[in-house]
């Protein structure tokens, strides 16, 4: 009997062994192997191939040491008595495996899809929208993933499984009150899926809030970062732009049209604005081509209002554009009509 028992201990002992040696001829011909397509994948002129060598390293080893233990499992393991203990290590192996494979592939679609769009464009409105939704449901799928993972994992022990069945038949009350504690989350998730599908916003979009100007960073599942012109971030939950109103300055188009406003005397002649602005833009590459309007929008008691309109490829061309032609307005009007500014008149009776 102790021959028999000491022949079996010998026989595992002897198979575990080869199952390591195995195991690091494998790791060394996967090494050899993985190194010949990262030196081919480095020749070549994109990325996509780089980080899919990259993102799948270590799932394509972990895959082929699962198979070679499951090989052993079934041949070296079976009549052990802590078999079963194996079986569940096994099964939770293949959990994490194949979550981490889904994780990776996710990623790789990302941003593969992500390459076929350039936020660098002038017109990138197409871009924005489509990266935006890409974003936002990439986030959703990972979270998916992970919750079906923990489920599954928990799902492998049979007392997970008991508890589960007990907690499903007397959760009414429970599930009232995790309902409402969990309300807002959900709220939070469902905008989030709400904003992707509609899109009040979008990757990159130039936006006026709280009046802050500035452009959309990054947006999340729960909430969205905007950086300010000034290089700060101001942070907001999804919901606040499904509830509150904001200003979105390329919400159809990249294209922006800005406003100069003078405030001059009565005895200004407005039509040498119109002649010298053309003169102007000529060598401004921050203009179009498209508007280029001076109009007098509005009189008071003491000046008239006159309003030029110019117009951009963006907004941010926009807003430099009007900053150096209202530069060099003012140096007009002041060199060639030094008193046309408006002026309080006092009339002695």
């Amino acid at each position: 009997m102790n021959q028999l028992f000491n022949k079996s201990i010998v026989d595992t002992l002897m198979q575990t062994a080869l199952l390591f040696a195995i195991a690091i001829v494998v790791y060394f011909i996967y090494v050899l192997i993985y190194s010949w397509l990262w030196k081919r994948a480095g020749k070549t002129s994109g990325t996509f191939d780089d980080l899919l060598l990259k993102l799948f390293r270590s799932p394509l080893l972990i895959v082929i040491y699962l198979l070679l233990f499951n090989v052993f499992l079934y041949t070296a393991y079976k009549d052990l008595s802590f078999f079963s203990i194996l079986l569940k290590i096994r099964n939770l192996a293949i959990v994490f495996t194949l979550t981490l494979l889904s994780l990776r592939v996710i990623s790789a679609t990302a941003y593969y899809l992500q390459l076929r769009y350039d936020l660098t464009n002038s017109d990138n409105l197409k871009a924005r929208k489509n990266l935006t939704q890409l974003k936002v449901f990439k986030a959703i799928a990972v979270t998916l993933v992970v919750i079906i993972a923990i489920g599954a994992a928990l799902m492998t022990f049979e007392q997970a499984r008991k508890v589960g069945l007990s907690v499903l038949t007397s959760a009414g009350i429970m599930g009232i009150i995790v309902g409402f504690a969990a309300q807002k989350s959900l709220g939070m998730i469902l905008a989030g899926i709400q904003l992707a599908i509609t899109q009040p916003i979008r990757l990159d979009d130039l936006v006026i809030i709280e009046g802050e100007f500035g452009r959309i960073e990054e947006i999340q599942l729960t909430y969205v970062v905007m950086q300010i012109w000034d290089e700060r971030r101001l942070i907001l939950p999804v919901n606040w732009f499904l509830e509150k109103p904001f200003q979105n300055l390329t919400r159809s188009s990249a294209s922006a049209t800005g406003s100069i406003f003078l405030y001059l005397d009565y005895s200004f002649p407005v039509d040498s604005l119109r002649n010298v602005l053309p003169v102007m833009l000529k060598s401004d590459s921050n203009w179009d081509g498209r508007i280029a309007v001076v109009q007098v929008t509005d009189t008071k008691d003491r000046y008239k209002e006159v309003r030029i309109l110019l117009s951009s490829d963006d907004s941010s061309k926009n807003w430099n554009l009007r900053t150096t032609i209202r530069e060099k307005m003012i140096d007009f009007i002041n060199s060639s009509y030094p008193d046309a500014f408006c002026k309080t008149r006092i009339t002695q009776v």
